[in-house]
């Protein structure tokens, strides 16, 4: 991360120094030769990080560092002094510096403590922005299904304790936005909420981005690198896609989940995490455990708060709301002004599978949205794959050879099962009536039948 820095110090050689050194590092630097110069800057330019002298004429650095700070508290500084004493840095240090340094400074003690700074403001950016928009991103699970109703209660009831969370659920159902909503509403909500996608990453640079490694524990390990363990440390970290982790590692993982330790590649030093542990997954986990893929035991340590998310075509009574949701979200991003979708529009939508989930609804509509030329988007503004599609295709239980009384009576059956027995519903999707529903679950014996 490229920083915005101010140089403050009133010896020109050292401030021609320090001032080359940090734009040979590819950062932005401006140079002031006073405090009071350097106040003016501050006022006008957003500052990420000040350099300062301690000992100048005029205005000292400690009182610099004090007014500094009232004008932009969350301005890192660092102090540098010839005068290294104890009580410089003591007083530095509770103002509000981020380290101090000892003159004469090198480029290499430089570089080290501005990567540092950058780290941190990169985090502090990052909880910037969870912050501003995660309650937007809570609401946006949509849903008023009872189903949905019931992981949004779920959410609330378990979001403060530290027992690990597994959410499951096919590829497009909103896993992430589920673990986001989990750190959100907990206690954690002003800390870190990091990430790791264990099918993005080679299987050997999965464990140093978990545990992260020491300078020299490998060769172009030429800094020390702190792992995603570190970096969520009193926060959340979500293990996306966690039944993709090398098995090698299985082992570790469980290790570190039961003994809240990690240790850095080429370090044998433990160091004590406080994480929430968030694992998502697409896959059957039980059924890698019997393929020999995964292991067991890491299962049930994951699986303590087991959270599933069903699939869109089996809570279709929540398509109209996230159609409206999106039109609204793509009108706004492109200046659009479309109003709805026709009827013909959601009859296909109630009618088609779904396989891509809510993702693929959404990217239907951001398409349509954006190449609409009317108010209302009609279906020829959706691909024909949508248009030809059947909800029979692609349900399992359909089979060539059986008889069509049997095919009728699955249909009914899982249609109900999705509508969670609301006939009326049903029959809407159906396109009969509510009597027909209930003569042929009379036909079927079924009547009375939950």
């Amino acid at each position: 991360m490229k920083l915005n820095i101010l140089v403050v110090d009133d010896d020109r050689l050292v401030n021609d120094f320090l001032t080359e050194t940090l734009t040979r590092g590819g950062h932005t630097v401006d140079s002031a030769l006073s405090a009071e110069e350097a106040l003016l800057r501050i006022q006008e330019t957003p500052y990420d990080l000040m350099i300062s002298d301690i000992k100048m004429k005029g205005m000292d650095g400690i009182s610099l560092l004090q007014r500094a700070k009232k004008y932009v508290p969350e301005l890192v500084a660092i102090m540098i002094t010839a005068y290294g004493t104890v009580e410089n840095a003591v007083k530095a240090m509770k103002l509000g510096a981020y380290d101090y340094l000892l003159k004469p400074v090198s480029p290499d003690s430089i570089e080290v403590v501005v990567e540092r700074v950058a780290e941190l403001i990169s985090l502090r950016n990052e909880n910037r922005r969870l912050r501003s928009d995660l309650a937007e991103k809570y609401q946006h699970i949509v849903g008023k299904s009872a189903r949905m109703k019931r992981i949004f209660e779920f959410i609330e009831t378990t979001a403060d304790a530290r027992s690990t969370v597994l959410i499951t659920g096919e590829s497009g159902t909103g896993k992430e936005l589920v673990a986001r909503a989990i750190h959100h509403v907990s206690t954690r909500r002003d800390r870190s909420f990091i990430s790791l996608n264990c099918a993005a990453l080679p299987d050997n640079l999965v464990e140093s981005e978990l545990f992260g490694y020491e300078k020299g524990a490998f060769t172009g390990a030429v800094r020390q690198h702190k792992g995603r363990f570190e970096l969520a440390d009193t926060g959340t970290l979500l293990l996306d896609e966690i039944s993709e982790i090398p098995m090698n590692l299985q082992a570790k993982l469980l290790r570190v989940l039961q003994e809240k330790q990690i240790e850095r590649l080429g370090s044998g030093v433990p160091i004590d995490v406080d994480v929430r542990i968030i694992a998502t997954t697409n896959r059957d986990l039980k059924q890698a455990i019997k393929n020999k893929a995964f292991r067991e035991d890491l299962y049930y340590r994951l699986n303590v708060i087991p959270i599933h998310i069903v699939p869109l075509r089996e809570r279709l009574e929540d398509i109209p709301l996230l159609v409206n949701h999106f039109i609204d979200k793509y009108n706004n991003e492109n200046g659009k002004s479309v109003e709805g979708v026709d009827g013909d529009v959601m009859s296909l939508f109630i009618k088609y599978h779904w396989p891509g989930n809510v993702r693929e609804l959404e990217n239907y509509i951001e398409r349509a949205v954006v190449t609409a030329s009317g108010k209302l988007l009609t279906p020829g503004e959706f691909p024909k794959e949508l248009a030809l599609g059947k909800l029979a295709d692609h349900v399992p239980g359909f089979e060539v050879g059986m008889t069509l009384q049997d095919g009728e009576k699955y249909l009914i059956i899982k249609t109900l099962e999705m509508c969670e027995g609301n006939k009326t519903r049903a029959a809407e999707l159906l396109n009969v009536t509510p009597r027909t529903i209930r003569n042929k679950l009379a036909e079927y014996n079924l009547a009375n039948s939950d």
